[in-house]
């Protein structure tokens, strides 16, 4: 009898019990380990579970990707007062198609076309800046002490920080012009959540107890948040907003005028005026929310359309791919250490440009031809040491030529189109301020703190940013907020991705890129993956559980510092299906960072 070795018998053992080991997939078990949510038409993916699922029943009663992601941001602003908002501001960048079948609706544009729409395929996209002003009354030494030292009570906790808000501005702005459905129609799930309660869920249980200290200072959020004894609400009970409900309903019938000259405005300049901030009643009327062209970029032959300013993070991103591209990160492979070392450094020297050069487009001149240029990208390519880290204070000490949130939310939708929406808002920090309109129940932001309040000194994401992003009526902050499009290299539109997270979006959306174009994993595996972030001060890099010792012993070797940090971001993301060039439907996917986070997929 043939004797066998106890090494091939063991293999044979294998080979029976894992079958994958012997080459066939009996099992039939899956290459990836995370997936995302599958539908047959339109999918939206959100930072909580009953906004998404307003988005995806306004998507079944026809409405177009625009309705959904207007039903979802008017709806977190009911489920996640943390993030989600009246009081605030964002971005939002779309794509709609214009020809070929279109089943949502007929008219997906109206009004006169838009100068700074991009055709795309067979549509159009456009980018909408909502994002906060500052009042005709701020001056640059806001937040300064008599000694020149920043007063960060002042900054983030005073009604001094709150820019003029515009989140209703670009949500009724952007529907009225691109919407099938009317505002009443994908208003009122939002009207409904606030009046019979949402369901208070794990993530904003915890949220809501965390904040008691700030938001039980003010009066009305501590009416508006707590329950009469001051006892925080648990998982699985129900937080009814009826003033919120009041002044939703007032939108939804009188459009952005209830918000910016009607009684919304009268509630809010009355606060303004009775405990010293500086939001007027012109400051309202004035504001607007310009159309503008989206930034355009490439990966791997795919075409990126992201925010320009005042969002800093769409020129950043479309830099740091410009550079990290012909590096050839699938070769050194995924979360690598030598993939990390290359990323990190990449991201030292965008962050330095963003920090020092961006700002308000409408008040300052930016150099973008020159750093979204090829020779410049690889020009900061060459700076990249391959074997070592040039630390912060080396790059900082170089001389540059003259120039003439962290909680934020993101939602992203596809409709059974293939149109896409990405947008993100913002209070920047948790609750903002933590004050409440009286009257009216809705948050306020503290955005004047994304301001440079003083060249050089960290604001509340740790950014040093210089005098492009000083304090001055009428300007708006420079944002980390990074709303992002890709499509297919014939136009055809691909996914839908953002973030928030401050200063750390613009990573995030980063490696969800990379990690679905370059390293080949699916979109929930793209989301899922452990991600890394610098931003060149502190110098550090900050990574969330998943690296290996042996990759942080590896990069600490090249001179890097790393410090483990909790989760970063909500990349809530969507993608197109497709058969060959064939629309199948989508795919949505909600970070799994976020406990409450989730994709609704369009029901039949």
């Amino acid at each position: 009898m043939r004797r066998h070795s106890p090494f091939a018998m063991a293999v044979a053992c294998l080979a029976l019990a894992f079958p994958n080991a012997a080459g066939a997939n009996l099992l039939q078990e899956r290459s990836q380990r995370f997936h995302p949510v599958e539908s047959s038409a339109g999918v939206v993916a959100a930072q909580e579970a009953q906004a998404a699922a307003v988005g995806a029943e306004i998507l079944r009663r026809g409405g177009n990707a625009v309705d959904a992601a207007v039903a979802t941001s008017f709806a977190l602003a009911v489920t996640l007062p943390q993030a989600g908002n009246l009081g605030g501001g964002g971005f939002l960048l779309l794509w709609l198609p214009k020809r070929g079948p279109i089943r949502t609706c007929a008219a997906v544009t109206r009004g006169p076309e838009l100068p700074q729409a991009i055709s795309l395929g067979r549509g159009e996209a456009v980018a909408l800046n909502f994002r906060e002003k500052a009042p005709l009354a701020a001056r640059a030494d806001l937040f300064l002490n008599p000694d020149g030292t920043v007063n960060r009570q002042r900054a983030l906790r005073s009604l001094l920080s709150t820019g003029v808000p515009g989140t209703v501005a670009g949500l009724t702005q952007v529907q009225r012009r691109y919407g099938c459905l009317s505002l009443a129609q994908v208003m009122q799930p939002a009207i409904d959540l606030a009046e019979q309660g949402v369901l208070v869920g794990p993530e904003l249980s915890d949220s809501l107890q965390a904040a008691a200290p700030l938001l039980k200072a003010d009066p009305t959020s501590r009416s508006q948040f707590f329950k009469p004894d001051g006892a925080p609400y648990l998982s699985g009970e129900r937080l009814k907003q009826p003033l919120l409900a009041r002044s939703l309903r007032c939108i939804a019938e009188q459009g952005a005028r209830c918000f910016y000259s009607g009684p919304l405005a009268e509630n809010l300049v009355a606060l303004m005026q009775a405990q010293g901030g500086l939001i007027s009643l012109e400051d309202l009327k004035r504001y607007q929310a310009p159309w503008m062209r989206p930034l355009q970029g490439e990966l791997r032959g795919h075409p990126v359309l992201t925010m320009p300013p005042p969002s800093g993070g769409g020129a950043t991103l479309l830099q740091l791919l410009k550079v990290l591209e012909p590096l050839q990160l699938q070769r050194s492979g995924l979360n690598s250490a030598a993939t990390i070392h290359r990323m990190v450094e990449a991201m030292n020297l965008a962050y330095r440009d963003r920090n020092r050069l961006l700002g308000d487009p409408d008040q300052v001149a930016m150099p973008l031809d020159r750093l979204l240029s090829d020779r410049y990208a690889d020009a900061q390519r060459r700076q990249i040491r391959l074997d070592r880290h040039r630390p912060a204070a080396e790059l900082e000490a170089e001389v540059l030529p003259a120039q003439g949130g962290t909680n934020t939310t993101h939602l992203s939708v596809v409709d059974r189109d293939g149109g896409l929406v990405s947008t993100t808002t913002t209070l920047n920090t948790a609750y903002g301020n933590g004050i409440s309109v009286p009257g009216a129940g809705f948050l306020l932001n503290n955005e004047m703190d994304d301001f440079t309040a003083k060249p050089g000194a960290p604001n509340a994401y740790g950014l040093r940013q210089g005098s492009q992003n000083a304090i001055a009526p009428e300007r708006r902050p420079l944002s980390s907020m990074t709303p992002t499009l890709v499509f297919h290299a014939d136009g055809r539109p691909l996914l839908a991705t953002g973030s928030p997270g401050g200063s750390r979006i613009i990573t995030t959306v980063l490696q969800v890129l990379l990690n679905r174009l370059v390293h080949g994993l699916n979109l929930a595996s793209a989301v899922a993956e452990t991600r890394i972030h610098s931003q060149l001060w502190p110098d550090q890099i900050s990574t969330e559980q998943g690296l290996s010792p042996d990759t942080w012993r590896l990069l600490e070797q090249r001179g890097h510092q790393l410090r483990l940090r909790p989760a970063m971001g909500s990349a809530n993301s969507a993608e197109v299906r497709y058969d060959a060039e064939r629309l199948l439907g989508s795919w949505g996917v909600a970070d799994p960072r976020r406990p409450d986070a989730a994709a609704a997929a369009e029901r039949p």
